[in-house]
């Protein structure tokens, strides 16, 4: 069973080398077009970082183009940015949809940070309100069931979550789907992960993406609200 699970990690780190190397291949005029767009709109800088929790707690810099302006206090704690928020750029009207935001997340691939398809990397410390309205308390994620198995993996560029839920899903149910990756996960499962998510970007769906399986009847082995 270890040998079959070792086998098992090689063959999906050899797979997160040659598909995100050929990914910065494929997408290299982005490299160049995205950085530029970015400067002759505000002239702010290009990239925004943030520290992520990566595989075993250990913490690490996740880098995006930038895609919104600066918050007005840094020290705000990060929000999931509807595409119709104000703080989007005319850029990242473009790049979000499309994924192209998160290009330099490749690199962090290629450095062993991140796997192109697991849970995805969450802020230190995050967390979300224990009761709707004004929270009075604040739930870490980290006590949420679950957290530390979803930690055991290298968090991904996409992942069951991402293809199976809302982005307006509660962090309990992203989790379980989360969960359902770590368990079955296989790299025929993989494949077809990147498959999809490939697709959703070249076809800018990915504000819609998991809309269907939260709002309609969940498919096999998914959850229910």
């Amino acid at each position: 069973m270890q040998a079959a699970s070792r086998a098992g990690s090689a063959s999906k780190r050899i797979l997160d080398l040659a598909l995100s190397a050929l990914g910065i291949l494929l997408t290299s005029p982005a490299w160049v077009v995205i950085p530029m767009a970015i400067k002759l709109e505000d002239g702010g800088p290009v990239l925004y970082g943030q520290p992520r929790v990566g595989i075993g707690g250990r913490i690490f810099m996740s880098w995006k183009f930038r895609s919104m302006r600066p918050l007005s206090d840094p020290s705000a704690p990060p929000l999931q940015a509807h595409l119709e928020s104000e703080r989007i750029t005319r850029v990242g009207r473009i790049i979000r949809p499309t994924a192209l935001d998160e290009l330099p997340q490749l690199l962090s691939v290629l450095r062993g940070e991140m796997s192109l398809v697991g849970p995805r990397p969450l802020a230190p410390e995050e967390g979300v309100a224990a009761s709707a309205g004004v929270p009075t308390r604040v739930v870490r994620l980290e006590e949420m069931a679950g957290y530390q198995e979803r930690q055991s993996v290298r968090p991904g560029l996409t992942g069951l979550a991402q293809v199976r839920a809302s982005r307006e899903a509660p962090h309990r149910v992203r989790i379980r789907y989360d969960l359902l990756y770590v368990r079955n996960r296989t790299l025929w499962l993989d494949l077809k992960l990147i498959v999809w998510s490939v697709w959703t970007s070249l076809t800018g769906a990915w504000p819609r993406a998991g809309r269907r399986w939260v709002r309609g009847r969940p498919g096999p082995g998914s959850v229910r609200e």
